[in-house]
């Protein structure tokens, strides 16, 4: 007698929603037998996104934040596997990946497919360049984890030339061009503001950071944030400005230079240092799936189950998934919360489709947005629980704001580790937090 064939669940995309939903679906389906849970990503280990733009100012160390997928898996009981997914069959219920190679172009990995009962997208989204000319080949983007890495290194190398070369400095030498004033936008140049005077510090104490650096946002909305309150945005803008950053709004980018970006009404803005957070895109290989419904972004388009609207056995959340709102006003916005809790509900789905029930429809619950501009502040605005003992809408800034943006993070910790582990290690942090150096110097 043969043994029936487990449910093939497999995740494409280990970022904090696919790993989160890896973790919990292996800690109940895959413990019990019930199902084989996959997780597929073309990294070794994940690291928290919103975390990266420290990264990029070297202010966190990108190896203290990260995890390794393969000890995540063994710990709960699902399988990964390393590829970059390139193409999904659907007719043969396949998932097909590149080779992976090393730094030198050597293959270390070959080519491999995947099959699956279900599949769940969870790829999340990189930056769109809007086919912008110069912007790929002049600007740093932050959508992974290396290219952090390499921003921080190029912004090290870059002040040591600037501290150390005889010739004066060129115009946009130690200039920093942002584009985008989305949260990504705004919170990295308030990294790079402080990681900039600590830098100099360490380097050439007598230099005069104020005379030659400058950090601008350009956003071609009529403010900063435009997502988010008017209230809001004025704060952080009032408080990016208090630092000395300059913020250019209802600016248009039309090309992307080795000396700075042009406008679209001629205007030039010199820096040798060009960083794109403008927009967001999901990955582009979601459009080439056949029969299924994307829209320009190449977003998935999903029902409320978060089932594609082709294909029943494909789900989609987060970034890479267009879902409507309960009340048909527009679409789930493309934020860390939304996927946190679409995660959440896809592991009672998980269950409910094995078990042969319904699916429940998912209700996006906006908890608020906080803004952490470095160590000089950090404001938001709390909505739901959050702020029903106050009012319908919480602002709020400083120590309590700050509290809570750090909380979202050990939210996310809590649901990869539990309780324990996330205790043991904040105490560890706490204890060692001032032996290590303010700044990632090497």
């Amino acid at each position: 007698m043969t043994t029936p064939q487990l449910h093939r669940l497999v995740i494409v995309g280990g970022g904090a929603g696919g790993l989160e939903l890896a973790t919990r679906l292996g800690d109940s389906l895959g413990r019990a037998g019930r199902a084989e849970i996959t997780l597929v990503d073309a990294s070794l280990t994940h690291t928290w996104k919103p975390l990266l733009h420290e990264v990029a100012a070297g202010t966190l160390n990108s190896h203290e934040g990260e995890l390794s997928y393969l000890v995540q898996a063994r710990a709960h009981h699902f399988q990964f596997r390393l590829g970059r997914v390139t193409r999904v069959d659907r007719a043969a219920r396949m998932v097909h990946t590149d080779a992976t190679r090393d730094d030198t172009g050597a293959e270390f990995v070959p080519a491999r497919s995947f099959p699956y009962d279900t599949l769940i997208m969870a790829v999340g989204s990189i930056a769109n360049d809007f086919g912008i000319p110069g912007v790929k080949e002049h600007c740093h983007f932050l959508d992974q984890r290396w290219q952090a890495d390499r921003f921080q290194q190029h912004l090290l190398r870059t002040f040591y030339t600037a501290v150390t070369q005889t010739a004066p400095l060129r115009p946009g030498q130690l200039r920093i061009a942002i584009a985008g004033g989305g949260a990504t936008g705004v919170e990295l140049a308030a990294e790079l503001h402080h990681s900039a005077q600590e830098l100099i510090g360490y380097l050439f104490a007598g230099f005069n950071v104020d005379q030659h650096i400058k950090i601008t946002i350009i956003d071609a909305a009529d403010r900063i944030l435009p997502g988010l309150p008017a209230k809001l945005s004025a704060q952080v803008a009032e408080e990016l400005r208090r630092l000395g950053i300059d913020i250019l709004t209802g600016e248009r980018i039309a090309q992307a230079r080795p000396d700075g970006f042009l406008t679209a009404d001629g205007k030039v803005i010199p820096a040798e240092t060009l960083v794109w957070a403008a927009g967001i895109k999901a990955p582009d290989f979601l459009a080439r799936i056949e029969g299924i419904e994307c829209n320009r972004g190449n977003q998935l388009l999903v029902l409320p189950t978060l089932q594609s609207t082709r294909d029943k056995d494909i789900f989609a959340f987060g970034d890479c998934a267009e879902c409507p709102l309960p009340d048909g006003t527009g679409m789930v916005p493309p934020r860390a919360q939304a996927a946190h809790q679409q995660a959440s509900m896809l592991v009672k789905s998980m269950r409910r489709r094995l078990e042969g029930h319904s699916l429940p429809d998912y209700h996006y619950v906006d908890y608020g947005s906080l803004i952490n501009m470095s160590r000089y502040s950090t404001v938001g605005s709390l909505m739901g629980n959050l702020a029903r003992y106050w009012s319908p809408r919480l602002f709020v800034e400083g120590v309590l704001a700050r509290a809570v943006y750090l909380s979202l993070y050990k939210m996310h910790l809590l649901a990869l580790h539990g309780v324990l582990h996330v205790a043991l290690t904040t105490l560890a942090n706490l204890l060692t937090r001032r032996t290590r150096p303010r700044l990632k110097l090497h």
